[in-house]
């Protein structure tokens, strides 16, 4: 049986902050880097690499990855919607801001929220936790509010896809924490999402005709192996453990820090403002999580 906690302690949420950090530090790695290489193939090299990280992974620890669990066809499912998230993602950033795509992206935690507790009634959020996770994403709009601005015709398009990318993560929890999935390896669940994104996302990258090669400088490389090694691996193993021992309700509302964490960095490594909207949204989420986590 599965060690399952009702609450965060002190090592699920050192792990949730490092997590959106790194998060955070990838949007400005990805932004800096997609002008050398095409997303879709940004993509591919990262699901390619961690993919084949975590199979050495497992082969030296002995993890099963092959063996019949029964997990299978919720894997394959998990794979599709996490490989379908990536795809919104970047055809939606061609489209709208990322801004606009960012805050749009970031409900997820509310059709987890809405979702999984029809399935799973531990997941529950009471009302003073539904208060907390309203706060924390009101202030993620709040950080963003200069930039939202008035959409345009084609932003609309790519608000939409960020919204439906917003509806696939979070299905995709609802997938692994109400099905076999649930009990299994964190090292298996992630391998079923990583594997089958591998597969499909060169397909939309050759569909949308990008020229895909290898030489690039090695400010790109440095890059793709960050997003690899620490992102799609280590980061991603870190937050399917996470799901698989503590409330899922509980750590998707800390995605909330993901976007704060990337205007951070950018006030610090490309030199942008520090603005009074992101100061006050920083102490929205920090109180929202604070609320939502309550006990009692």
């Amino acid at each position: 049986m599965t060690d399952r906690k009702d609450h965060l302690d002190t090592r699920a949420l050192l792990i949730l902050v490092a997590c959106c950090a790194f998060w955070g530090l990838q949007q400005i790695l990805i932004k800096t880097t997609v002008a050398e290489v095409p997303p879709m193939w940004q993509a591919t090299l990262r699901m390619v690499g961690a993919t084949v990280l975590l199979l050495v992974w497992c082969a030296v620890r002995g993890v099963a990855l092959f063996r019949r669990d029964g997990t299978l066809a919720a894997g394959l499912l998990a794979g599709l919607l996490f490989s379908g998230e990536f795809i919104c993602i970047y055809l939606g950033l061609q489209l709208t801001t990322a801004s606009r795509l960012t805050v749009f992206l970031y409900t997820s935690p509310f059709f987890v929220a809405l979702l999984l507790p029809r399935l799973v009634p531990a997941e529950r959020l009471r009302g003073v936790q539904w208060i907390g996770l309203a706060l924390a994403f009101a202030a993620v709009v709040v950080a963003f509010s200069e930039s939202l601005g008035h959409a345009q015709p084609g932003q609309l398009r790519g608000d939409a896809l960020a919204l439906l990318a917003g509806l696939l993560w979070g299905l995709t929890t609802l997938v692994i924490r109400s099905s076999r999935l649930a009990t299994a390896s964190a090292e298996k669940t992630l391998f079923y999402q990583l594997a089958v994104t591998a597969v499909v996302v060169p397909v939309a990258s050759l569909v949308r005709g990008e020229t895909w090669g290898l030489g690039y400088s090695a400010y790109a490389w440095t890059s793709i192996a960050a997003q690899t090694f620490i992102g799609a691996f280590a980061s991603y193993l870190a937050w399917m453990w996470l799901l698989r021992h503590y409330p899922a309700t509980r750590i998707s509302p800390f995605t909330f820090l993901t976007p704060l964490f990337a205007l951070l960095f950018g006030v610090l490594l490309l030199r942008e403002p520090l603005t009074a909207q992101l100061v006050a949204a920083l102490a929205g989420v920090s109180v929202g999580l604070v609320l939502l986590n309550r006990r009692g």
